[in-house]
């Protein structure tokens, strides 16, 4: 998916509070080293990023390559992680780490037996470094596997400060006001939200952020592993609350048929586009780079968020996703690729991306002037300090099956809810239906 100023420490310090150790006084450095103790060894490493977000991760590795000798090579996969790493894996040509999207596919990976355990360095940097809950993200059963290098703070919703000040409207509290405020927008000539309904992945966030905040964290979790039914009258009360925007003409931008008709880069052009047909859009983080990129919008000018508003007396949300460096036991050079994953747990490895742009770190010890905007500082100290209270994107916990696969499960049948929200106790026994065989599966 899509998405300053620090200057790297060096020398003897930079290493010390980069590999979690004593660079300084000649003790041999345990996590890459000053000595380059990796010269001549490469790390190839698989991952779904194209375009910018390559781009922006070599200059990571090119860190590592600098500090360690190690040379560092990079193979997109696509989107389709798991297919692409396990034919790698039985051709013999196995990544030494893969930068795995969504939980669902590390827990798959572990189960497989493809992944080693992080060494110790690993594990106390994570500690020191992160909330509980990425730790919990990156565990099977009690076993620590993966990293959240890269983050995604999917509880934002997107909106043109020029178009909220036309027609009086601030950013609301409460999604009561949300509604409200979004009557206001529309009454003043736009459209209140453009709804990127081709994909059935944005409506998939739509839901999560009501159900998180309505029914509240342990409801959650209980849902993502399918321990709790999707029949459930939380459920059914959450699509509720949903329905009323989506069957709303006012709100969404050329009602429910165009919203079926318009992708997520699409939904972002009605707002922020040369001809805009909405005030807002809810989505992640990377809408900014949407805007910014594409459209040459000045974020915190142009383009601003606020957070996703607390649902019926609930807390606000805090829906996250992420990609999770793993090491593949299979890998040629694992060992040195266990290197690069104790550097890239470093505020120093997050902070060379941070400082490109198109990023978000779930590191707390990441100083957040790092990042180049007030914008993206806002978000990243949104996720940051929503500490344990963080959950991560429910249909990436989920079974492919279910959560992550176009034209099936909980993707078309939410796009079936956005095209007739009239039913939203079918729905939810449709849901559970497909839930139920895949989680068989």
């Amino acid at each position: 998916m899509m998405r300053r100023h620090t200057t790297l420490l060096t020398g003897c310090t930079a290493l010390a509070l980069a590999l979690g150790a004593t660079a300084c006084g000649g003790d041999p450095v345990s996590a890459g080293g000053g000595d380059k103790e990796l010269g001549g060894q490469t790390v190839t490493v698989a991952g779904v990023w194209s375009g910018s977000e390559q781009k922006n991760f070599q200059k990571v590795l090119d860190a590592f390559s600098e500090k360690t000798g190690a040379k560092t090579q990079f193979v997109s996969t696509g989107d389709n992680v798991s297919t692409v790493v396990g034919s790698k894996i039985e051709g013999g040509n196995a990544p030494d780490v893969v930068m795995v999207p969504q939980v669902g596919v590390l827990q798959q990976f572990a189960k497989k037996g493809w992944l080693r355990p992080l060494s110790p360095t690993a594990q106390q940097t994570i500690t020191a470094g992160y909330a509980p809950v990425w730790k919990k993200y990156g565990s099977v059963d009690g076993t620590l596997y993966g990293l959240y290098f890269k983050a995604a703070h999917k509880s934002t919703v997107w909106y043109s400060p020029e178009a909220l000040t036309q027609a009086g409207v601030k950013p609301p509290k409460t999604y009561d006001e949300l509604l409200k405020a979004g009557h206001t927008v529309s009454d003043s000539g736009l459209a209140a939200f453009s709804v990127g309904g081709q994909d059935g992945w944005t409506l998939t966030d739509w839901f999560e952020n009501v159900y998180l905040s309505q029914a509240g964290p342990e409801k959650y979790d209980a849902l993502a592993a399918h321990k709790l039914k999707w029949t459930d009258p939380t459920v059914v009360k959450a699509l509720t609350t949903l329905g009323k925007l989506f069957k709303d003409k006012q709100l969404v931008a050329g009602g429910q048929k165009e919203a079926l008709n318009t992708d997520f880069p699409g939904s972002v052009e009605k707002v922020f586009g040369p001809k805009p047909e909405a005030g807002m859009v809810y989505e992640g983080d990377f809408v900014a780079g949407v805007a910014h990129d594409q459209y040459g919008k000045s974020i915190g000018k142009d383009a601003d968020f606020f957070p996703f508003p607390a649902v019926e007396g609930g807390n606000a949300p805090v829906v996250s996703g992420g990609d999770a460096a793993v090491v593949l036991k299979d890998g040629k050079n694992a060992k040195a690729g266990m290197k690069l994953l104790e550097y890239l747990a470093t505020p120093e490895a997050a902070a060379v991306w941070a400082k490109a742009g198109g990023f978000l770190s779930p590191n707390k010890k990441l100083d957040l002037a790092s990042y180049g905007d007030d914008v993206t500082r806002a978000t990243a100290e949104s996720l940051v300090g929503a500490g344990d209270s963080v959950r991560f994107d429910m249909s990436d916990q989920a079974p492919a099956a279910f959560g992550g696969t176009k034209g099936a499960g909980e993707w078309k049948l939410l796009q079936d809810f956005l095209r007739d929200p009239s039913d939203p106790k079918g729905t939810a026994a449709k849901l559970e239906s497909a839930a139920a065989k895949a989680y068989q599966d």
